[in-house]
Order: C-alpha cells, then sequence, then structure tokens
C-alpha cells in the first residue's frame, strides 16, 4: 500500500471500513466526486477545524472533495486507480494555527523537522465479492520528537472521536452514492 511507502513508522493511527455492494469502478467514482459538505456533520467539523473550501470574502462553503483538500495544504502523495488514494499533510497539529507545511510529495517523504507532526490518510478499495468492495480509510501520524509526540497525545485524545466520525460518515457517504449507481 502507498501508506506503507510515505509513512511506515508511526505514533498513532485510525482505521475504518464499509462495504459496498457496488464494482471498483463505482466506489472509485463515488469517492473521487462525493461532495462531503452534502454531510452537515462533516461540514461542521472541517469547518471547526478551518479546513473547509472557502470563496474568497464569501464563507459560504464550496465542495469539499478529496482533491479539493488540496486547497487545505494536504498534498496528494500518490495513486492507484480503483485502489487507493494518499493524502498527507505535516504541521503542528495541535496548535490554533497548526503551522501547516507547503510540501508535495517528495519534501513529505524527506520531512522530518523537529517539532512538528506527519500525517498520511489513505482510502483503499478491495473487492470482496462479485460486485462487492470493502473500503478501508486509514490514518498514521507521526511526530517528529519526544515533545511533539506528547503535545499530539493530548490533542489525539481530545480530536480522535470526533476524526472517527467525519471518516465513518465520508464511507456511509460513498456506499450510498456508489450503491445508488450501481
Amino acid at each position: 500500500m502507498l501508506i506503507d511507502e510515505f509513512l511506515p513508522i508511526y505514533d498513532f493511527d485510525e482505521k475504518h471500513e464499509i462495504t459496498i455492494r457496488a464494482s471498483a469502478e463505482k466506489v472509485s467514482a463515488a469517492l473521487e466526486s462525493i461532495d462531503f459538505n452534502e454531510s452537515t456533520v462533516i461540514r461542521w467539523l472541517l469547518r471547526l477545524r478551518g479546513l473547509s473550501a472557502k470563496d474568497g470574502c464569501d464563507e459560504s462553503p464550496k465542495t469539499s472533495t478529496l482533491r479539493d483538500m488540496t486547497k487545505s495544504n494536504f498534498v496528494i502523495l500518490g495513486e492507484k486507480p480503483n485502489e487507493e488514494i494518499l493524502l498527507g499533510i505535516a504541521g503542528k497539529f495541535w496548535t490554533p494555527a497548526g503551522d501547516v507545511q507547503k510540501l508535495d510529495a517528495k519534501d513529505f517523504a524527506a520531512f522530518n523537522k523537529e517539532g512538528y507532526a506527519k500525517a498520511a490518510w489513505n482510502f483503499t478499495l478491495s473487492e470482496v465479492g462479485e460486485k462487492e468492495v470493502c473500503l478501508k480509510t486509514e490514518t498514521r501520524v507521526q511526530c517528529l520528537g519526544a515533545a511533539t509526540q506528547e503535545s499530539f497525545r493530548f490533542y489525539w485524545w481530545f480530536i480522535k472521536p470526533f476524526s472517527g466520525w467525519i471518516r465513518q460518515e465520508m464511507l456511509r457517504l460513498v456506499k450510498q452514492k456508489a450503491e445508488a449507481a450501481a
């Protein structure tokens, strides 16, 4: 998996999965096109963290697809069509400003700045039956330094339930859209 290539060593992780009655192509198409702003839960939780896409001065959110996440400093680290897409971000997530670093895939792999953390977040698809796919998401966080790990641990204790809620809601939306198209 791409996540193993980009972040094989990590301190924190979170995994969720859902089975979808549709082909890998339909699931992949739904994952690529779903606007996560369709979910009030996702929209508000992302807005609270300052990750929603916004229209210049207008406070109304634009679309929020996986690719739109790059507007919030996530970078697409790699992808395998109908199998996996991997996003990454580095910063001080536990601070109000986040101090998110501008990185590309090459920079992400090499980034090792003390006091920061790197996060990789993927979606993988695997066929489990005829026109049935298991869609999984995994988030891994590597803390760069002992002090960073302690700061992040405290933050993660509070944020993990909401992070999980967002990911479960994303999986639910993809399932709904893929099964409707199947």
